[in-house]
């Protein structure tokens, strides 16, 4: 996100019980970068409903209430398909820096979706700042993206 985008902006984070750990650092980053974070939980490492968090954080972003959402669970998998059930959403799993960059530069991705078994928290952060400091580039990349939302308008339903 562009530096004069972070001022007053909410982020949504939502995790599963695997997620727990990457949410709560990833929380502590956001909020000393000046950012307002909501967060839908989990809050400790009882077993918990991945959906119950993704959809609430979603919506929060399909809505506009939240400029971007985080979402964390085991394989980052349930959260990235529970997601992108939410009209205006574009949730993206990302593995590695590269993949956090380009899929807000050629995709607009709103949600970044992260695995709590296949990264650590630190990459986690990592991945985190790597998506948030990168942006769309417009272009033929917007006219992609335009396809996708038209797409959307022209077949879901928003409730």
């Amino acid at each position: 996100m562009a530096e004069n985008q972070k001022v007053n902006k909410t982020i949504s984070l939502g995790s599963d019980h695997r997620g727990v750990t990457h949410k709560n650092l990833i929380a502590e980053y956001l909020k000393a970068e000046g950012y307002r974070v909501e967060d839908f939980g989990c809050h400790d490492t009882n077993s918990f409903d991945y959906p119950d968090s993704a959809l609430l954080a979603a919506q929060m972003v399909g809505n506009s209430e939240a400029v971007a959402g985080i979402l964390i669970c085991g394989s980052g998998i349930g959260m990235s398909i529970a997601a992108n059930k939410v009209m205006g959403v574009r949730a993206s799993l990302c593995f590695t820096v590269t993949q956090a960059q380009t899929t807000r530069q050629h995709n607009d991705s709103n949600m970044l979706c992260l695995s709590g078994d296949g990264v650590d928290p630190e990459t986690a952060l990592e991945l985190t700042k790597a998506w948030l400091n990168s942006e769309f580039e417009g272009g033929r990349h917007a006219r992609r993206v335009d396809k996708i939302i038209a797409w959307e308008n022209d077949h879901q339903k928003q409730e």
